[in-house]
This record gives structure tokens, sequence and C-alpha cells, in this order.
């Protein structure tokens, strides 16, 4: 058993070995013994390709406002392993991070031994966060965020109150399919029978296979541009703002902190969510409630601006869909500015397209790798790249940044993206080099 915050740590990342195993079996055969806490905490599930991490802080954000104990399933973790778990907004404890470690090793080390095969890290984390909020510390409502997908992914065991979809992209291909529809399918699966299913799905082919799962299953189903919408959308200096209307309602000039057309629209899935939860679940939601939780909700490395002068910002842009959004605010945000863009990758999404939309964004591109297993090197960034004069590469992103940042003029902006990994490890690097500057 585990006496130190560094043994469990290394014990649960050590699960990373045991790679992806879609399927719920090991989940269900750990939370029997544990004896269901999934039965006992209440929930709100959350799915989608981008816009998933944004719609969980402004959800529980607005809950929040209203006086609610939220607790928060995230992933991955961007400044520290904990906070994936965490109890409005902050991350657990060391030391019970440690009892939640010694009260699921011993099941782990019985699954190794069936024909089930042992749980994953992604597992092992999601039973610690059930137990958690279930008999460690309750909470009156959990918003879980799905890992990958959402039919197999291990989060799926629970019943939530509601589900939310946020969008659908072309991202983990190899495991999900490579259409929309595929991946529509398997993001579906997180949809139950009675359940309001909100979502904001754009791609018509997609739309139709969640719109079956949701007729299937007698679930209500609320979708962006329908049922709910948005308009008067107006991009502000450190956020965004819009009005909402619903069959429950409107509310005019909502803002968020959070910068980012794409940020409306998962703002509104959470406002839409927070207007089912106060009209059919007892949930008592003010319209200030929801205002004040917008403005207050924070989610690092999504257009997240380190600093105005030298202007550096930094944007986990980690698929197509993800960069194409951020190239769009680039062009509407930024375009008086020389665009300067440092990015990283892992090895196993499609990079073609990200590239060239980057390519075509930045006057300048470097391209750069960083400590993880699955990450790109600068070199095989390079060769997808089209070879053309503003791309260049980097081995020691470190040496760059120090360089760079200190060169910055007034009319230029570094723009720091890709990986979630990459940037987790390269912000306090670059608050550092800010603050000594």
């Amino acid at each position: 058993m585990f006496d130190t915050y560094e043994q469990a740590i290394e014990w649960i990342h050590a699960r990373l070995r045991l790679g992806i195993k879609p399927g719920l079996s090991r989940m269900e055969w750990m939370l029997e013994r544990l004896d269901h806490p999934e039965r006992r905490v209440k929930t709100i599930h959350i799915g989608g390709t981008n816009g998933k991490g944004s719609t969980v802080t402004f959800l529980r954000s607005i809950l929040q406002a209203a006086g609610y104990r939220v607790g928060t399933f995230t992933s991955p973790y961007f400044e520290q392993f904990n906070e994936r778990i965490s109890i409005n907004g902050q991350p657990i404890h060391d030391q019970e991070l440690i009892e939640l470690t010694n009260v699921i090793k011993p099941l782990a080390d019985e699954l190794d031994q069936t024909e089930l095969g042992g749980p994953t890290e992604f597992e092992v984390i999601t039973a610690m966060s059930l137990y958690y909020f279930a008999k460690m510390s309750p909470v009156d409502v959990v918003i879980y965020e799905v890992g990958l997908g959402g039919r197999f992914d291990s989060t799926n065991v629970i019943h939530p109150l509601l589900s939310i979809i946020t969008s659908i992209g072309l991202d983990h291909t190899a495991i999900l399919g490579d259409t929309y529809e595929k991946i529509a399918f398997e993001k579906a699966g997180i949809i139950k029978n009675g359940v309001s299913i909100i979502t904001g799905v754009k791609q018509p082919e997609a739309l139709e296979v969640i719109k079956k799962k949701a007729l299937e299953g007698k679930s209500p189903m609320y979708q962006l541009g329908d049922e709910f919408s948005t308009n008067s959308r107006e991009s502000l200096e450190r956020g965004e703002q819009f009005s909402f209307y619903s069959m429950f309602g409107q509310i005019q000039k909502l803002e968020t902190s959070m910068i980012g057309s794409h940020q409306v629209d998962n703002a509104a899935c959470a406002v839409m969510a927070s207007q089912v939860l106060a009209n059919y679940y007892s949930f008592m939601i003010e319209d200030e409630d929801i205002r004040h939780g917008l403005t207050q909700a924070y989610w690092p490395g999504r257009l997240e601006i380190l600093s105005e002068n030298p202007l550096v910002l930094i944007d986990g842009a980690h698929n197509e869909e993800g960069i194409n959004a951020l190239a769009s605010e680039i062009n509407s945000r930024f375009a008086d500015k020389k665009i300067s863009i440092l990015f990283a990758a892992l090895k196993d999404k499609k990079l073609d397209k990200m590239i060239a939309s980057l390519e075509e964004a930045a006057d300048q591109l470097t391209f750069t790798t960083f400590d993880f297993p699955r990450a790109a090197s600068a070199e095989e960034l390079m060769e997808v790249g089209s070879n053309s004069g503003n791309i260049n590469i980097t081995v020691n992103y470190k040496d760059y940044l120090d360089k760079k940042i200190i060169e910055l003029n007034k009319d230029e902006i570094l723009i720091v993206t890709g990986s979630l990994y990459f940037l987790s490890e390269v912000k306090p690097f670059i608050m550092n080099v800010l603050k000594n500057k």
C-alpha cells in the first residue's frame, strides 16, 4: 500500500502501459466490489470531440453560483494531476488521493489475474472518482467528462440526470471511426433511455445519428439552433457576448470570460442544461446565477492570453476542428498582428490538415517536440508541412521561447498551440520567462 503521494501517482501512471481498452466490463467489476458508488451520486455526462472541458466549466460555474457543491471529473489534467477530481473547481488533496489509491489498488491487483485483464489508468481514476464522490466527500451533483468516445468509455457506467454532446470532429479515427456518422454513433452511446440530451453538434449526418438514438430511447433532445439558440454575438476584449433563447425563456447580453466564438456554443449548451435542471429537476437556478457563472468560468489553455505586453497566447488546439477554430480567431482578432506560432503534436493525430491551416494563419510557424511517449518529433512535423519559407523547427522549445519572448514586437503575437500535454508542460515555463523579462 502507499504512504506517499509520489508512490500513488507513480502507480496510477504505471497503468498507462495497458493503453486504451474500450469496454465497461472492468469498470462494472470494480463498481460491484465497491458496492456500486455510481448509484449514490447525481451526475451529468458531457461528451464530444471539442468543447467538453469548457462546457463542464461553464455548467459547474453556473451551479456553483447558484449555491451548489459541484464535483467534476475531467481529463487530461493541465497543471496538477489532482484537478481531474475536483469540488467547486478545487482539486482533491494529496492525502485523499493516497487514500483513494489504497482503496482501488487491491481491486486492480485482483483484476490483473482475471480473464478481463487489469484496469487502465483511466479506468482506475474513474473508479476512484466515483468512490470519492459517493463515500468520501459527497456533493450535490457531479459533472463527468467523457474520456474517449462515449459508448465504451469508462465513464459510461453512470446514469445521469442529463447528457450533453458538444461537437463532432474527426479525431481518434483509428478507434472511433473515420466518418462523422461513425464517431457520432460512439458519442451517442452516452444517451440513456428517457434522459434528456443537449447537443451543439452541427453536421447534418452526425445529428441524424444522435436524433435516431434519442428517438429510440425516448430521450428528450435539445439541439442548438432549434430548441435553443444564440444571437447578437459579439467578441469582447477578454471574452464573448451573446443573447440566449429557448422554450424556457431568453437572457440578454450574457458574457463569457473565455475567448472564441466556439465558446458561445459551449456556453449555450451549459445554459440550456441549467434550464433543464431548473425546470425538470428542481434545481434552484436563477438568470443571475447563469450570468455570474459564465463570467466566472475559467478553463486553462483555451485561447488563454498569458501576457498583453508582449502578447502571448496559448491554445490546446489538438485536432483539425480545434485548429480551424484557432485560425478563425486569429483572422478576426489579430488581423493587424504578425503571427508567430509554436506547434507540437502527438504523432497519432491526423496532422496534414492541421498543419496546412497553421501555415495559412501564421507569418512564422515553428515546429517543436516535448518529452512524451507519443509526441511527434519536430522533423516529423516538418515532413508533413509544405516546406514553405515561413516554416522552421526547434528541438528545444525552451531556448526558442527564451529568445522569442524577449524579441517580440508590439505588432506581433506569439501563439503556442497543439497537444494539451505539451501546453501543460510549456505554460509554467512561459510564465517564468514572462516573470523574469
